[in-house]
């Protein structure tokens, strides 16, 4: 069982910039590729970014794309999800995850993925 815990979140004017964390039990985290996902209210959870269990990979949301990065530090069992030129419709609960499904079998949908943290609130104001 991996227990996955997110910190960052917080409240930003547009075009500001927040780095979430999201911290693993799991000693072996380097087996498992990560996700950030996210849900605003009403809307279902939807795919933010995610990362291979190596670092070497990384895929991301087309309404991010060029302005969230994520990264991995597998020693210290943490994902970041560094988030730059925030806008008003990024607002959202941010949730990261972890699988060990493959990489190649596109892990960009929830059912992909095994384990979720609780969530952390990113609010952009305008």
């Amino acid at each position: 069982q991996v227990q996955l815990v997110e910190s960052g979140g917080g409240l930003v004017q547009a075009g500001g910039s927040l780095r979430l964390s999201c911290v693993a039990s799991e000693r072996a985290l380097s087996f498992y590729n990560m996700g950030w996902f996210r849900q605003a209210p009403g809307l279902e959870r939807e795919f933010v970014a995610a990362i291979k269990w190596s670092g070497s990979s990384t895929r991301y949301a087309d309404s991010v794309n060029g302005r969230f990065t994520i990264s991995r530090d597998n020693a210290k069992n943490t994902v970041y999800l560094q988030m730059n030129s925030l806008k008003p419709e990024d607002t959202a609960v941010y949730y990261c995850a972890a699988t060990q499904k493959l990489w190649n079998s596109v892990l960009t949908t929830t059912p992909k993925y095994d384990y979720w943290g609780q969530g952390t609130q990113v609010t952009v104001s305008s």
